[in-house]
């Protein structure tokens, strides 16, 4: 998780300026531009080959950061074995309790982060989507609630 965020601001950083990593034509993701373990490959295989599928961890999800405004905001630490599992929780808990990652309006109104669209199914082993959610704010989301998805804004995180 570490290298991935790590090789995502390098390409980011490399590419610069630019307004979204979709401006590269999605290759950003897909180029075969890593090298791990003596193999080529890319940043979604590695996401949802190795690091998604070894660990069958929903929280993940807010652990890896894509360099783009919608995405979860990178913690300031590594992530550390010893540590990980309150790692994830504190950056899950964050997420969910966030504009990014959910937004309650009038007539309880719920609007998620299209992360919880896309990886539904990782949400599964939690109960859902829905209940990892509430399980993780002080207030739950209303029961029945008509839930809609944000749009997915890929402009470059940057600060300046």
């Amino acid at each position: 998780m570490n290298a991935y965020n790590a090789w995502i601001l390098r390409e980011a950083l490399a590419k610069y300026p630019t307004k979204s990593v979709k401006d590269l034509l999605f290759t950003f993701f897909t180029g075969k531009r890593l090298k791990v373990a003596g193999q080529q490959t890319s940043f979604d295989k590695l996401e949802r080959e190795t690091i998604r599928g070894k660990f069958g961890e929903p929280r993940i999800h807010f652990a890896l950061n894509c360099a783009s405004r919608s995405c979860p905001p990178l913690q300031s630490e590594a992530f550390r074995g010893e540590r990980l599992d309150a790692q994830f929780e504190n950056v899950a808990q964050a997420f969910v309790n966030s504009e990014r990652g959910v937004r309650v309006g009038p007539g309880g109104k719920v609007e998620l982060s299209k992360i919880f669209d896309w990886y539904a199914a990782d949400f599964a082993k939690s109960g859902g989507v829905l209940p990892f959610i509430n399980k993780r704010r002080p207030t739950s989301l209303p029961v029945g609630a008509k839930v809609g998805y944000l749009d997915y804004d890929w402009s470059l995180n940057e600060t300046r």
